[in-house]
């Protein structure tokens, strides 16, 4: 099985609410079209893993950083940010905790924006993703005439309109009610599913995550150690050997 996204050696130092904190991954795989969630506590780095995932904050050392076939870690050291912009439009869809739509734009037109910014304009996809998730009827209204779950399946709608190779949904179902978080973690791996992505979706509610089909990534916190740092590692067997 080839890996669509594989990571070795990663570490991100930043500084949190308490003491200065490390995020690490020793190495970590994932396949085109898994669906996986990566669990963990508030403050565990989730967030700043899928910020780097999405290639939108650079790691501070790492031994290897590949994506679609790239090398993320050479274009990020080579200063290459036009091409890093390039993969993130092109390749990436993302579902951020809140929703994040624009409310000048009609739900057609945040759905259709990650098609315009990777130049691969589909109204006929708008219109099916919009339908598949039950928001056909919504297309012409703004964000806030929709309700929480409505504004929700926008933006997946949105992070799947441009047909990428990677989705990642921060804490997706943190603003919602229950019983419908868990029809947005289902909605989120049935069309990943359908679309041939792969899905990262990080959760502090990995019990959830479980009983929605995902296999769950946990992070092993460790409390700060003599240079007064804590760490955040979040590990997994490469593809050949969890095969």
């Amino acid at each position: 099985m080839t890996a669509l996204l594989s990571l070795r050696g990663l570490h991100k130092a930043y500084r949190g609410d308490a003491a200065p904190f490390a995020l690490e991954v020793p190495e970590f795989d994932l396949a085109a079209g898994e669906a996986l969630a990566l669990a963990g506590p508030s403050g565990s780095g989730k967030s700043t893993l899928l910020m780097m995932l999405a290639l939108a904050s650079p790691p501070d050392t790492a031994e290897g950083f590949g994506f679609a076939g790239q090398d993320v870690l050479r274009l990020w050291r080579e200063g290459r940010r036009d091409a890093l912009a390039g993969l993130r439009a092109g390749k990436i869809g993302v579902v951020p905790q809140t929703g994040g739509l624009l409310p000048y734009l009609s739900v057609a037109g945040n759905i259709a924006l990650t098609q315009r910014i990777a130049g691969r304009p589909d109204p006929a996809r708008v219109l099916t993703l919009a339908e598949e998730l039950g928001i056909g009827a919504q297309l012409g209204k703004r964000p806030a005439a929709l309700s929480v779950g409505q504004r929700q399946r926008v933006a997946i709608a949105r992070a799947l309109a441009h047909r990428p190779a990677l989705v990642l949904a921060d804490e997706p179902t943190a603003s919602v009610h229950p019983e419908l978080a868990d029809a947005v973690l289902a909605l989120l791996k049935r069309e990943c599913a359908e679309a041939g992505a792969a899905l990262l979706v990080a959760t502090h509610d990995p019990e959830r995550a479980a009983r929605a089909g995902y296999p769950v990534l946990a992070c092993v916190t460790h409390a700060p150690g003599e240079d007064g740092v804590a760490r955040s590692v979040f590990t997994r067997a490469p593809l050949a050997e969890a095969a």
